[in-house]
């Protein structure tokens, strides 16, 4: 068992996402079990969040800007995702857009102000881009900055992941 985590810990380490030991899941197979560790959400480190589980990459004076794993994980199966128009603006904390999944309908915060360059118009075909890699192809929106410094309100990797950690365990 520890050197499944110890490997994992590397395997993300490598991966530059951050993992932490969440609890386990157990399977009963063969009337035995067997600890494993459960699903953990990704949190990748070169990446600021919000507490709403928006994320932010920065490129230069560009930003690109979607929806946690943590909160895709939560929201279950993504059926709708409402886009802003290229050319809104966007304010830090605001909101911009909607996620409609199975669950629940959940605003779009973001974590940064600015003009929107470019939504992802493959959501409006394929919202479950936003389940299946919303990291990559399940970003929403991308942004032209009007403030790098409201990036310093956001939280890194580590700070994210222990507040994940401590609103799941409200729950």
């Amino acid at each position: 068992m520890a050197s499944r985590l110890l490997w994992a810990s590397r395997a993300a380490s490598y991966l530059r996402i951050s993992v932490s030991h969440r609890g386990f899941a157990t399977d009963l197979s063969a009337s035995c079990a067997y600890l494993l560790p459960a699903v953990i959400p990704a949190v990748l480190k070169d990446l600021k969040y919000l507490e709403s589980h928006e994320w932010v990459k920065v490129d230069g004076n560009s930003a690109t800007v979607g929806i946690t794993d943590h909160a895709q994980d939560h929201l279950g199966d993504v059926v709708y995702v409402e886009l802003p128009e290229v050319g809104a603006t966007v304010t830090h904390g605001g909101s911009f857009g909607a996620v409609e999944s199975v669950k629940a309908t959940s605003d779009i915060n973001s974590p940064v102000s600015g003009k929107v360059v470019e939504v992802n118009e493959n959501l409006s075909d394929s919202p479950g881009l936003v389940n299946s890699s919303p990291f990559e192809k399940g970003w929403i929106i991308k942004v032209e900055l009007n403030d790098s410094g409201e990036l310093n309100k956001l939280m890194d990797s580590e700070q994210y992941s222990k507040f994940c950690d401590e609103e799941d365990s409200k729950h």
